[in-house]
């Protein structure tokens, strides 16, 4: 199976979904990343000069992704909103082209950060190609993922998942390494990016399907085509 986890920012791949990317490879799936805002220019980096384009592939070769399965673009960070939004769906449906996944994971669409909730709405638009060419491979599952520090700190419309993955303790340990990849995206409890709440979210998920450890997620649709 070919899986494809559409992102806005670097880090938002592991926050959301480290430890379901890290089992796929372990149980030989492909697994792509396309990451919006590559670059990130807004964030805060360290002292020892690794560009977070390197960060990004540092992280994913972490997770045991190839180089040549991730699409970075150059959208700006946290003004995605200034970019026309037809531009933005057609990135995602390139990737798509690309890649040819059989899985799509993005944002929640009510999540925080605007970024993630404009990436979310270009999905949604972007994964309905097959639907408009026929040459295009069909998509089976579509799913939205949460994103600490963006989609936990909203109070109107909480993330509910439908759907628990079980990552067990070495998927666990294995997002937080590949995290601590990226410069500054670990931060001190009680932030909600904190090694604590990652491990607390996980065994929360993890305990709400009777599971060892796991990453909640929503599923939009699944299509079964072997009916």
């Amino acid at each position: 199976m070919k899986y494809l986890f559409v992102v806005a920012h670097p880090d938002d791949e592991v926050l959301g979904a480290g430890g379901l990317i890290y089992n796929l490879v372990q149980r030989h799936n492909d697994v792509y990343l396309c990451i919006m805002c590559a670059d990130a220019s807004a964030r805060r980096t360290s002292s020892n000069q690794i560009s977070i384009r390197q960060q990004t592939i540092n992280c994913a070769n972490s997770l045991g992704i190839p180089e040549n399965n991730i699409s970075l673009g150059s959208f700006p960070n946290i003004e995605m909103n200034t970019i026309p939004h037809l531009e933005l769906v057609r990135f995602i449906e390139g990737t798509i082209l690309d890649f040819c996944p059989d899985v799509v994971v993005t944002h929640y669409k009510n999540d925080l950060n605007n970024d993630h909730k404009i990436t979310s709405e270009c999905c949604d638009e972007a994964i309905r190609l097959f639907q408009r060419k026929d040459s295009v491979k069909e998509i089976k599952k579509y799913m939205y993922m949460e994103v600490l520090s963006s989609t936990d700190w909203i109070n109107n419309d909480s993330f509910s998942p439908n759907y628990f993955y079980e990552i067990n303790k070495d998927g666990l340990d294995a997002k937080i390494k590949a995290l601590s990849c990226y410069d500054n995206a670990l931060r001190e409890y009680p932030h909600s990016r904190s090694k604590e709440t990652i491990e607390a979210l996980a065994t929360l998920r993890g305990s709400q399907a009777k599971l060892n450890y796991a990453e909640g997620f929503i599923i939009a649709f699944e299509r079964d085509k072997n009916e």
